[in-house]
């Protein structure tokens, strides 16, 4: 993406999945401790992503390590892609000395460019990582400016 280009992600914020990240903080210190409730679609974990430009695509990659491809579900309704799922613990019966990696449901949505066909949109998986694929979903129009005009003369 070149630097005049104008991003149409520049302030992107998953603003529900940041809300419960930092109602987490909040009640417990740091992300994780203390959590032994089950997690819920409230309270779920959010996994990473990043979003660039490929030429004219728009690439969602979002980290799922330890997710199995048939556990995980893309889908994309009113100009919203969301990608859930289900990390499982492979261990129940131990003693953890260090638990930092979330287990359990996680939902993450964003909002697409207008114009975005569910035909224009693939996923790939790959060693733990998504990848979604908007074709030209990287080209964006400039703003137009509306002109005010003074109704009193």
């Amino acid at each position: 993406m070149s630097e005049h280009q104008r991003n149409p992600f520049r302030g992107f914020l998953d603003m529900a999945s940041e809300m419960n990240r930092m109602r987490s903080v909040g009640a417990y210190g740091q992300e994780g401790v203390g959590e032994d409730r089950e997690r819920t679609h409230a309270n779920a974990w959010v996994p990473p992503a990043d979003v660039f430009a490929r030429d004219r695509d728009l690439v969602i990659r979002m980290e799922l390590a330890g997710v199995a491809p048939n556990d995980i579900d893309v889908s994309f309704h009113e100009n919203t892609l969301t990608v859930s799922g289900e990390r499982g613990k492979d261990v129940d019966e131990v003693s953890f000395y260090v638990h930092e990696r979330f287990y359990g449901v996680f939902r993450r949505s964003m909002t697409l460019p207008a114009g975005v066909d569910e035909d224009d949109i693939s996923a790939e998986f790959d060693n733990g990582l998504v990848e979604i694929t908007v074709e030209n979903g990287a080209v964006s129009s400039e703003p137009r400016r509306i002109q005010v005009r003074n109704r009193a003369g």
